[in-house]
């Protein structure tokens, strides 16, 4: 049978829990940073192949604008609009409307220099208006080797960059989780050795009260026995509490064919002077001959542990079922009940609704690790100011 969840487990988990929020932040806020870099060195590399061009450009619209002039000078019908094999070109008035272009392309007259549709586009303002033009574009076609080779250098460092933030995200992580770490193990040394400390006293209190013949005693002095009874069983219960978190995983399961309507009645006795002492009434209601093949230390901290939660969270004058069949065992109360968006949340560790109520929330996490052991079945159900149900089957 599998061994239970000790308190290591969930610190581990809740370290792992701050692992994956920390290292989903840096991934993220790293893919942005490179992202940034990426487009920065991505338009810095346009803006040089601008550069280059500008010059090849600025020839050719020097040679279109002479040719403008000279058909401007020289203009007759049987001249036609100068065009040239190397480049494109078209010419504006000064309200920036189009007289003439030798391709059928959407120009922006605000840009001096840019790449639009593959095409790279050079727009000068002539010292004279020749055939009316104050707006002279030149554009050749853009050959995209800067773009092919500015995505491989793109991707090589995005490859190095995120490999290097990887890494240092690595050393971060364990610098930033190095206290976490230090504090989970001092918090779980200081469990262990308080619940190793408590052990004796419990036990010596417990016992000798239970070997008290009350009979002989006046009704005072028994009321005075009973409330240091409750108090004693309280701790008792802590006690057996923290030593499952702390030790669990070093527990060694004993399973056996257990009479679970013997031992139902056997905790609703122990449980009696702690319902008595809020007035809740204890309602046993058992099949005889019903087992379940299980460690009986176990499953009596499971139970212990529903019983008391429902006395903790019942009302005065109020009562809990705990029914038996063949397959089910199911225990219920009239207390204070639980909001619906919160009953997912019960049987996480330390999840506590109640402040009014004490404990560590840790009653029903315990539950919920002996029964993922042995595959038993949680179901629980509540509503506020009803009372909740906690059925457990296999």
């Amino acid at each position: 049978m599998l061994a239970s969840k000790s308190l290591g487990t969930d610190l581990l988990r809740s370290e792992k829990q701050t692992l994956l929020r920390f290292s989903t932040l840096y991934i993220l806020l790293s893919i942005v940073i490179i992202w940034a870099f990426s487009f920065m060195y991505y338009e810095s590399q346009k803006g040089l192949m601008l550069q280059e061009k500008r010059v090849i450009l600025q020839e050719y619209s020097k040679s279109l604008i002479q040719d403008l002039k000279h058909l401007h000078i020289n203009f007759d019908k049987t001249q036609i609009y100068p065009r040239s094999d190397k480049f494109n070109s078209a010419i504006f008035d000064s309200d920036k409307k189009l007289i003439f272009q030798t391709s059928n392309t959407e120009i922006k007259l605000d840009n001096i220099l840019y790449l639009e549709d593959e095409m790279i586009h050079l727009v000068n303002i002539p010292e004279s208006y020749y055939l009316g033009a104050k707006y002279i574009v030149v554009k050749i076609k853009d050959d995209g080797m800067w773009k092919s080779t500015t995505k491989k250098e793109i991707l090589i460092f995005t490859i190095l960059g995120f490999t290097f933030m990887l890494i240092v995200g690595y050393f971060l992580v364990k610098l930033f989780l190095k206290p976490m770490k230090d504090a989970i193990q001092l918090l779980d040394r200081f469990i262990k050795d308080t619940t190793h400390e408590l052990n004796t006293p419990v036990s010596t209190i417990v016992t000798n009260i239970e070997m008290i013949d009350k009979s002989s005693l006046d009704d005072a002095l028994v009321k005075k026995i009973n409330r240091i009874d409750i108090g004693a069983k309280t701790i008792s219960n802590i006690y057996q509490d923290l030593t499952y978190l702390t030790l669990g995983n070093q527990i060694i399961s004993n399973d056996e064919d257990l009479n679970l309507e013997q031992l139902i009645l056997e905790r609703c006795d122990y449980f009696k002077s702690l319902a008595d002492a809020k007035r809740v009434t204890l309602y046993p209601n058992v099949i005889q001959n019903s087992t379940l093949h299980i460690d009986k230390v176990k499953f009596s901290k499971l139970l212990d542990n529903l019983i008391s939660n429902a006395i903790k969270y019942n009302n005065i004058d109020g009562f809990i079922k705990i029914t038996l069949t063949k397959q089910k065992i199911v225990v219920e109360d009239n207390g204070i009940g639980i909001a619906k968006e919160n009953i997912s949340k019960m049987q996480d560790r330390y999840a506590r609704f109640n402040n009014s109520s004490g404990g560590f929330g840790i009653g029903l996490s315990i539950v919920s690790s002996i029964a993922e052991d042995y595959k038993l079945t949680i179901d629980i159900s509540s509503k506020l100011k009803v009372g909740t149900k906690v059925s457990i089957s296999w």
